[in-house]
């Protein structure tokens, strides 16, 4: 899943890949782009109709006879220039309607499936792609997908239908005219080939700096706090600026890049005018083209130089969907290493909650040295194990193998006796619970938060599982208790307010397997005592894998183990290893002042 400068390939195209995602509107699709050639082909309805009214009713031999003896064909003629253009404009709207509904079903469609595709990613994903990126991709990226249907596909058909058309119809009215004006086209397309070449990877490079610029903006807003904390604003604001500018410079160079190639086409195109008034009078003065026939000439002119001046902008345009729907895609068509095994074990009840590792090594997939390195221990059902150590010693990358977060490079996770990576995944995580030093909570109530994972849970429950986390007496003080309304990410509560929320959280679901890192770090030592208590008179029992610092969280733990380095460097009990006067040792010591 490793990103790359080259553009990756993919199992479908990008038009096969949009005409995929319409299912259920493609037959619509179809119906709108035969609506696009007829009414490009109506164009040519108003020159013709002007070319015979002329030719019989102003410049031909018999037009005074004509006018004063057959004028119901006058008639008859500009009734149906007035009723074709009429055609013509409710064909237009109801095919312009067609594309819109079109475009908006794909979008809904694939953005629906992101959405579902990144839920289920792994954490590698999420090490991979900054959030900044993903938002990008799911709005800006779709919305030019979006664009390619709704508009860019109607004016390619536009554009060559009325070229092809107008072609045909001028050859058959004059070929020779025809041809003279027609000379210029192959020279247009060779520019507009020149001009893709150059703006294809200009249209990459923007589309990056956009995502920068957008992940400059996500983790500044979500950093709010810390921006202020060290009175960094105008540091942020200055940051800002530069990758905006950046962007601005990028997309104004872009831009420019056509304005170089807009004067070839656009004056190649003005000389069809030319070319039309020189050879088409030498040809009514040699008797060889009709008044009428130049005057549909004349009119139709437009419909060649158009559709010349519209490539330009339509190749941009295409240009910035294939930047767009290449990152668009590589989260479609993503897929998470961490899945369930063909023949995962259907395991619907509640786990026993015995623990074991095996040998187990790790590294992480972009690490050149092993984070953890023959890591062997059981924990039985119902026991609480502590794990201690310094800071990166592999602690949490421990902890995350148990619900398979990550997945050991060597050996084995196994809970009651079977290796984790048979269990489905979800029957799994929904045997664990997991609360966190770094807590998210969600902008939501503070009992829509804490029965998050437990479908069916009743007010009275909530606040069972705040009192076991000790979150009930500073919920119950808060204007609306537990319908109090929690900010983004917790904003305005303390933090370790925000741990015994997640505890709460954690215990809702009334694991098998409840794995804390960290959780209490934030709160004082009378409230983690009355939560360590709490936690030895649950109603439900789980086995209880703790990461903590504090001898006070781990002294009363049924096995410590201390890592050091990746391995475990001391097993057993409190009193087992003070025994063995190591890292345990000083550091009880440090903490009680070397009162054991």
């Amino acid at each position: 899943m490793k990103k790359t400068g080259s553009e990756k390939q993919f199992p479908v195209g990008k038009l096969k890949w949009l005409w995929m995602n319409m299912e259920g509107v493609r037959f619509l699709f179809i119906l709108a782009l035969i609506g696009t050639v007829v009414y490009n082909v109506m164009q040519l309805t108003v020159p013709f109709f002007s070319s015979k009214i002329v030719d019989m009713f102003l410049s031909g031999d018999q037009a005074a006879e004509n006018l004063a003896n057959h004028r119901d064909v006058l008639f008859q003629l500009l009734g149906c220039m007035v009723g074709f253009t009429v055609l013509r404009v409710i064909i237009v709207y109801l095919d312009c309607m067609a594309y819109e509904h079109v475009s908006q079903k794909a979008l809904y469609r694939i953005r629906n499936f992101l959405y579902d595709k990144i839920q289920r990613q792994d954490m590698k994903f999420y090490a991979t792609y900054r959030t900044g990126d993903l938002m990008t991709r799911v709005t800006g990226d779709l919305d030019a997908c979006r664009h390619m249907i709704a508009w860019v596909v109607r004016v390619i058909i536009e554009s060559f239908s009325l070229f092809a058309a107008t072609a045909v119809y001028l050859l058959m009215m004059n070929w020779k005219l025809a041809l003279s004006i027609m000379v210029l086209a192959p020279f247009i397309f060779l520019i507009i080939i020149l001009f893709r070449n150059k703006v294809a990877p200009m249209h990459a490079a923007l589309r990056e700096k956009l995502a920068w610029m957008n992940t400059d903006a996500q983790e500044n807003i979500s950093g709010n706090r810390v921006v202020k904390a060290f009175a960094r604003e105008d540091y942020e604001i200055e940051k800002f600026d530069v990758a905006n500018k950046d962007f601005k410079d990028s997309s104004i160079s872009t831009h420019k890049t056509w304005l170089k190639f807009f004067p070839y086409v656009e004056g190649l195109a003005n000389l069809l005018s030319v070319i039309l008034l020189i050879v088409g009078g030498i040809f009514i003065i040699n008797g060889e083209l009709t008044m009428g026939e130049y005057v549909a000439f004349s009119g139709l002119v437009w419909a060649i130089a158009n559709p010349m001046r519209m490539m330009g902008n339509i190749m941009n345009e295409f240009q910035r969907f294939s930047a767009a729907s290449a990152k668009v895609m590589e989260i479609y068509f993503a897929e998470p290493e961490i899945v369930d095994k063909e023949n995962a074990i259907d395991h619907p009840e509640r786990f026993k909650g015995e623990i074991e590792f095996k040998n187990v090594s790790f590294q992480y997939f972009d690490g050149k040295l092993p984070v953890l390195k023959d890591i062997s221990f059981k924990a039985k059902a119902g026991e609480t194990v502590a794990i201690m150590g310094e800071t990166g010693c592999g602690k949490t990358s421990l902890i995350q193998m148990i619900p398979r977060f990550y997945e050991p490079t060597e050996g084995e996770v196994l809970i009651d006796g079977i290796n984790v990576n048979e269990y489905k995944l979800h029957d799994l995580r929904k045997n664990i619970g997991l609360a966190t030093q770094d807590v998210l909570l969600y902008s939501d109530t503070i009992e829509g938060n804490i029965a998050y994972g437990a479908i069916g849970l009743t007010a009275e429950q909530v606040v069972k599982f705040a009192r076991y986390s000790a979150a009930s007496d500073f919920i119950s003080k808060m204007p609306e208790g537990y319908d109090t309304i929690v900010g983004e990410r917790g904003v305005g509560l303390s933090g370790g307010q925000k741990q015994r929320i997640s505890l709460a959280r954690a215990l809702a679901i009334e694991p098998s397997i409840l794995i804390l890192d960290d959780t209490t770090s934030a709160v004082d030592m009378e409230t983690e005592k009355e939560i360590q208590q709490s936690l030895r008179e649950l109603d439900f029992e789980c086995t209880k894998i703790i990461i903590a610092q504090r001898i006070s969280t781990t002294k009363s733990a049924d096995k410590i183990l201390v890592i050091q380095d990746g391995r475990i460097t001391e097993e057993g009990s409190h009193e087992e290893l003070i025994a063995k006067k190591g890292y345990y040792y000083e550091l009880v010591k440090l903490q009680t002042g070397g009162d054991l």
